[in-house]
């Protein structure tokens, strides 16, 4: 179905940019009955959102009786969003000789001033900047039109309630407000009937949904090669783009730091960046100097790159929201996209529980192993050597393959081709063999359970209370598999159901990152008489986030 009549400029504009027909979010905004109203619209990241709501303010920003003051305000939650917001509208309204403008934390107020003083039909910014300029007095809303809240769920999320209902209160009441959300939890809900006026709800896209264009796999890792896991991924898609995502900012730059040793062109995105270092890390994954982006949730939200075609969890997300909106960031403008989770063996009920409240249909497998890395790239490489022996050479070239040719075995060199293919490869990494411990059986009947010591007792501080969750992460299990815990004056004794513990035995012995090394493990085998406890023990409070060290 192709656009329905528009202006002649913006027709123009996206007839040039190759957009032959309107994808569903942009139909639905277009429809005659949103003529003049106010629309809460949920629609996923990727679904041309930003051409949907410049297409649907065209009205208000095209109004005969134009002055210096802005006819529409686009509200965005971060700097990168508002920048790609202001680079859309202003090639959409490029003919219609409207100028936008881009008012956005961590630059210079004074251009601000500037370019709000020298007037623009459109004003686009994050919601801090812009209540600082009102309330200073460089903002003048009273001709405003028209206000757009992109990505409304993530500005809320992101503490900015305070500043957007400043923003709009200071906005005329005669304006259209247009909410764009992934998700229209009851905070937006709550926000709509306050600041809107009948609005017309769309639901532009599946609420929540999956993204079709987006292929989920999961892959069960141990976790103490989570990073070796991540290396090897990465090697294996071989994306032009790929974007990887940590909880953390010092997961970001250990893991950003591991990936540019190993050889891969990365760059990062943290909290602690300033604008600048921000700006050209993402120009140098757009211009392609940069594949890999390491990156905290916040830092990545609103982010649109061209050809990323792989995000990766390297750290499990903590909500479905956010699993949604970091996989969005692929298979966007019908592109298509990979999102693969890394799950460590004693997160995979969580992450299954997640994906089963998405509904969600995830391919599960374990990462890639440097065999099978080492076989792909020969395949590539095999490929990418054809295509070069295909190209039409130029005298001086093949003079000096005869020579070489004359001088060398064939086979020789074409070896050193393929080394040379070769060469920028980061080299993919061996995973220990850690398999998972076997699923749960039911609680009843298992048998009596093998027993192991710690080398950490009363008088050190042991405590079941902490110590379950330390045996649950030391040795990759659930607290189904944990039986009797008897704390004993210096050491501590510990039951492990018996089909867990040949698998504790082994990944036991070696501490997590953070963890006291001090505190051993050890078989000790079953004690005569002792009837073993149905199921993990339930002590009193909550764990604490890790064991005490021992007194020395």
């Amino acid at each position: 179905m192709p656009f329905p009549d528009l202006p002649a400029p913006l027709a123009a504009a996206l007839a040039e940019r190759g957009y032959a027909e309107p994808t569903a979010v942009q139909s639905s905004v277009l429809e005659p009955s949103t003529n003049g109203r106010d629309l809460l619209v949920s629609a996923q990241t990727g679904s041309g959102k930003t051409v949907a709501f410049g297409l649907a303010i065209a009205p208000e920003v095209l109004a005969a009786g134009r002055g210096n003051q802005p006819r529409a305000l686009v509200v965005a939650p971060t700097r990168e969003l508002a920048l790609q917001v202001r680079e859309e509208l202003g090639w959409l309204y490029a003919g219609a000789q409207c100028r936008v403008i881009a008012c956005v934390g961590g630059t210079d107020m004074r251009a601000d001033r500037r370019a709000l003083a020298a007037g623009a039909e459109i004003v686009v910014g994050t919601p801090g900047r812009l209540r600082d300029h009102l309330e200073r007095g460089v903002l003048d809303l009273t001709a405003l039109r028209a206000a757009v809240l992109d990505e409304a769920d993530e500005m809320l999320d992101m503490g900015f309630r305070d500043d957007l209902e400043a923003i709009l209160e200071a906005a005329p009441e005669a304006r259209r407000t247009l909410l764009f959300s992934a998700t229209v939890p009851r905070e937006i809900e709550a926000l709509a009937k306050s600041y809107q006026k009948e609005a017309l709800r769309i639901a532009a896209t599946a609420e929540g949904g999956r993204h079709a264009d987006i292929t989920y796999r999961a892959m069960a890792v141990g976790p103490r090669e989570v990073e070796a896991a991540v290396v090897n991924a990465l090697r294996w898609f071989e994306a032009r783009g790929a974007l990887v995502f940590c909880n953390t900012r010092e997961q970001v730059a250990r893991l950003h730091g591991s990936l540019v040793e190993r050889g891969f062109a990365a760059v990062s995105l943290s909290g602690e960046l300033t604008q600048a270092e921000r700006n050209r890390a993402l120009q140098a994954l757009r211009d392609g100097r940069a594949r890999v982006c390491v990156a905290t949730d916040v830092a990545a939200r609103g982010i649109d790159l061209p050809d990323l075609g792989l995000v990766l969890h390297a750290e499990i997300p903590r909500d479905r929201d956010t699993l949604l909106h970091r996989s969005g960031r692929t298979g966007r403008a019908g592109k298509k996209g990979t999102a693969v989770l890394m799950v460590p063996h004693n997160r995979r009920r969580v992450v299954e529980r997640l994906l089963q409240q998405m509904r969600l249909a995830v391919e599960w497998g374990t990462a890639p192993t440097a065999d099978e890395i080492r076989a792909r790239d020969n395949e590539r490489l095999a490929v990418q050597a054809r295509e070069a022996a295909d190209v039409e050479t130029d005298e001086d070239d093949a003079a000096l393959a005869r020579a070489l040719l004359a001088d060398r075995p064939a086979e020789a060199v074409a070896a050193a081709l393929v080394r040379a293919l070769r060469a920028p490869l980061p080299a993919p990494e061996e995973i220990a063999d850690e398999p998972a411990p076997p699923p749960p059986r039911p609680r009843g009947g298992e048998g009596e359970g093998v027993w192991f010591v710690l080398s950490v007792g009363r008088h050190s501080g042991a405590d079941p209370r902490w110590l379950l969750p330390f045996i649950c992460r030391r040795g990759h299990l659930t607290r189904r598999e944990v039986g009797r815990i008897e704390v004993g004056d210096r050491e501590t004794r510990v039951e492990i159901a018996p089909w867990a513990a040949e698998h504790f035995a082994r990944v036991s012995q070696k501490p997590l990152e953070g963890e006291d090394d001090r505190i051993r493990i050890e078989p000790l085998g079953r004690p005569a008489g002792f009837a073993p406890r149905r199921g993990p023990p339930r002590g009193p409070g909550g764990p604490p986030r890790g064991p005490r060290p021992p007194r020395r």
